[in-house]
């Protein structure tokens, strides 16, 4: 299974222009300089001191006094910055704005600020929910237990490492000094707030809800699922390895029966032939799709299942196939005469599903259709492929039909030019006859006696009369 962290890149167009970012950064550095800024000063929360915290109201006054607006334009710009997140706030971190009055906020590091373009990861994310959930006990907000709850779902192959990443970290902040790990905690806190945002809460890096959901959605269809490099790679393998099994690339052995007239080629390559050809048994090797297509290669991949008692399976497959392909006035009968030999209690061949496909088989024959058994199928034709197909190939069966294998030899014909095409052949025959005709004497007499009994077999003219 493919983890794709997706990460919520909504394009350049409906991000924050960079040169906005660079804006606010400048306005960001201005208000920390230490003597035209805002003013840093430690703040007390409950009993811990708060370094460099500042208030609503001096943000919105030096904003004011800065840019000469007035104190609703002043709040609303404030406002911006802390939803861009260059200002985090201490205490009511769910909303990014900023309150004109005695409320702690905090400048946020540079290595979080936006134009860093960090991907935000989801196991980065899924790291911060595990350590705060180790730290509240259990406790988490509702958007933050749903979350966590997805990505417990969702990584769960990973989920061990991600815990033990999240212990870690709350074991080396709780050998920092309070304060610093209190304004650790909101710095992390205000990054995930703005990158991750509750339900309705809007940030300046994100739209709307519903405008999100329809770009993400364009993005989705517009994304290639595939890169480009892993394309042609697979492209340059897949020809590098039919190259010789192409003929219009490599020469037909022993010769090209459209060229030479020798069937030879096509006898050697009949569908049931007793004795492969070497070329032959070696696109069995390519894949398992390549050896079930071959009507001879399915017959030594029969033998070999015989031979491990598990013939069954491959029964199984050949039957689905025949009501996949068969007509559809035998194929009701087909499809309970496949459920009663393989899939039914007791059955004499019995094969091994697990029960959610044995449900959605037994389910679908109650009305049946040419792919009720698809599900089934495909179980089977991965277990064939993933455990019966390997050991195929290091079998002595497969070694026994490779050592047999006839490797024919090129036919050299001399002077030899292909065959005219029967249209050809009967154009030149009837110029052929006229020449001989043209060229042939003339007997007169008979001529002229063929002209006057042409001509007394002919009715005779009409004449019409005039009266005067």
């Amino acid at each position: 299974m493919t983890i794709r962290n997706v990460l919520r890149d909504h394009g350049q167009r409906y991000r924050p222009r960079m040169a906005c970012l660079k804006k606010a950064e400048k306005v960001v550095l201005e208000m920390q300089d230490p003597t035209t800024g805002v003013k840093l000063q430690p703040q007390r929360l409950v009993i811990t001191t708060i370094p460099h915290a500042i208030t609503g109201e001096d943000i919105v006054a030096w904003l004011a006094d800065r840019f000469q607006i007035d104190a609703q334009e002043a709040r609303s710009f404030g406002s911006m910055l802390v939803a861009l997140g260059y200002i985090y706030p201490i205490q009511d971190h769910k909303r990014l704005v900023v309150k004109p009055d005695a409320s702690l906020y905090r400048f946020q590091t540079p290595y979080f600020w936006p134009t860093q373009q960090w991907p935000v990861e989801d196991t980065d994310y899924a790291i911060y929910l595990a350590k705060r959930n180790i730290r509240k006990k259990g406790i988490l907000e509702l958007h933050e237990q749903e979350q966590y709850n997805h990505l417990h779902k969702w990584m769960n192959h990973k989920w061990d490492f991600i815990v033990m990443q999240a212990k870690e970290q709350y074991r080396a902040a709780k050998e920092r000094k309070k304060p610093d790990r209190v304004v650790f905690d909101c710095q992390e806190r205000a990054y995930w707030v703005v990158h991750r945002p509750p339900v309705r809460t809007h940030t300046g890096m994100f739209p709307s809800l519903q405008k999100t959901f329809m770009i993400f959605t364009q993005q989705s269809i517009m994304r290639p699922r595939v890169k480009s490099s892993v394309s042609i790679g697979a492209l340059v393998k897949y020809c590098a390895t039919y190259k010789g099994h192409d003929p219009f690339l490599s020469t037909c052995l022993p010769s090209n029966p459209w060229l030479t007239d020798d069937v030879t080629y096509w006898a050697l390559n009949m569908p049931n032939v007793e004795i492969p050809t070497k070329m032959r048994v070696e696109r069995w090797t390519f894949s398992f799709g390549e050896l079930l297509s071959d009507p001879r290669g399915r017959d030594d991949f029969r033998l070999f299942l015989k031979k491990e008692f598990s013939g069954e399976n491959l029964a199984f497959w050949e039957g689905c196939e025949d009501l996949k392909w068969g007509t559809a006035a035998t194929m009701k009968e087909k499809a309970e005469q496949i459920y009663k030999t393989f899939l039914a209690r007791g059955a004499p061949r019995w094969i091994n599903i697990d029960g959610k496909t044995m449900e959605i088989t037994v389910k679908g024959l109650k009305h049946p259709h040419r792919y009720v058994l698809d599900a089934a199928q495909t179980h089977i034709y991965m277990l064939m492929k993933k455990d019966s197909y390997g050991r195929y190939l290091k079998s002595p069966v497969f070694k026994e039909t490779t050592k047999k294998a006839v490797c024919p030899e090129e036919h050299k014909f001399r002077n030899r030019r292909p065959s005219l095409s029967p249209i050809i052949i009967r154009q030149q025959e009837q110029e052929q006859k006229a020449k001989m005709a043209a060229s042939a004497p003339v007997d007169i007499t008979q001529v002229m006696s063929k002209l006057s009994q042409q001509g007394k077999e002919a009715p005779p003219r009409r004449t019409s009369v005039k009266n005067d």
